[in-house]
């Protein structure tokens, strides 16, 4: 039987810091990659395997686990807040992090987060566009159903003044 390999990634935006670690706990490789897809499979295919990650979530998550959980054996979603290895410590950079996580994940200590399918979290940011793009478009419409002579102070009904008069 093949040992398992398991990983500790620390996610950001522009670089992925990673820790590989065997089932003793003995340090295989670590460091850090960049964003990309491609450099995350050119990473893939110099890992031992096999192999299971742990990230933490962030909101560049989504994407990495999409592109590795075809590859891995298992991967897992950490939830950030229940992560007390990481917020309580005292020494905190990217790599120790990784390592961190790379720990809790092999002893089974990982508080895992959910992690909705790809076309949930699609739908989600569809939603998300769509309501943002409704709120920009819709606030000059309504400032143009105020006629132009009580924007100007004329003043509404009974002499009061309406709300975006007051912008």
């Amino acid at each position: 039987m093949q040992p398992m390999y398991y990983i500790g990634l620390d996610v950001h935006k522009r670089k992925i810091s990673y820790c590989v670690k065997d089932s003793s706990g003995k340090i295989h490789t670590e460091g850090w990659i960049a964003a990309t897809r491609l450099d995350l499979d050119h990473w893939m295919k110099k890992l031992p395997q096999p192999w299971s990650a742990a990230m933490e979530a962030t909101m560049f998550t989504g994407w990495i686990y999409d592109h590795l959980k075809p590859h891995a054996a298992a991967l897992k979603v950490a939830h950030p807040l229940m992560l007390r290895a990481i917020a309580a410590a005292k020494k905190k950079n990217d790599r120790i992090d990784a390592g961190k996580i790379c720990d809790c994940w092999r002893c089974d200590f990982l508080p895992e987060s959910y992690m909705a399918s790809t076309a949930i979290r699609e739908r989600r940011r569809t939603g998300a566009l769509l309501r943002a793009a409704g709120r920009h478009n819709r606030e000059p419409a309504d400032r143009a159903c105020v006629p132009d002579i009580l924007r100007r102070g004329g003043g509404g009904p009974g002499g009061r003044r309406l709300r975006a008069d007051r912008r």
